[in-house]
């Protein structure tokens, strides 16, 4: 029994820092504009964070509320940009914009309207955060804690 969990957790380990590099999609912003994965966000030494997000998911919501309420203090102390990455599909996607204007979220917003780039990171569940510097993938976290935040952008300090 031992052996298949620490098997279990190896693979689940492997498949959680499997991925290095941002893999290339498109997404669309509110506009409609077409945005790249690995083009639109290259700036040398500067810090990404994707947050994924629907509107269904309660702890996504909470989290982007409360990362818009410190999102102005991050940006002065740190090189950085926060962008949510919507994967509602056809039958919700239509919740996201009101949602957004509603909230008055001040981060730029990115439909994965086909899940593409879920898939291809391997996220299961949201919320998940991927935070990028230089095209690597430095850290990830799934799930959502209150206060956790603060923890998050402790971790971005650093690189």
């Amino acid at each position: 029994m031992k052996k298949i969990l620490f098997t279990a957790a190896l693979f689940i380990g492997i498949a959680a820092f499997g991925q290095k590099k941002v893999p290339n999609v498109t997404l669309k912003n509110f506009e409609g504009t077409t945005v790249s994965s690995t083009e639109n966000f290259q700036e040398k030494d500067k810090v990404y964070v994707f947050s994924f997000w629907a509107t269904w998911c309660a702890p996504c919501v909470q989290e982007l509320d409360t990362v818009n309420d410190l999102y102005a203090d991050w940006k002065t102390k740190k090189n950085m940009e926060f962008i949510a990455v919507s994967i509602d599909d056809a039958r919700t996607i239509k919740r996201v914009k009101p949602m957004v204007s509603g909230k008055g979220w001040n981060f730029p917003i990115l439909y994965d309207n086909n899940q593409e780039f879920k898939r291809k990171l391997g996220i299961v569940n949201v919320p998940y955060l991927m935070v990028v510097k230089n095209g690597e993938v430095v850290l990830t976290q799934s799930g959502h804690t209150p206060g956790a935040e603060e923890e998050l952008f402790n971790k971005i300090e650093k690189l």
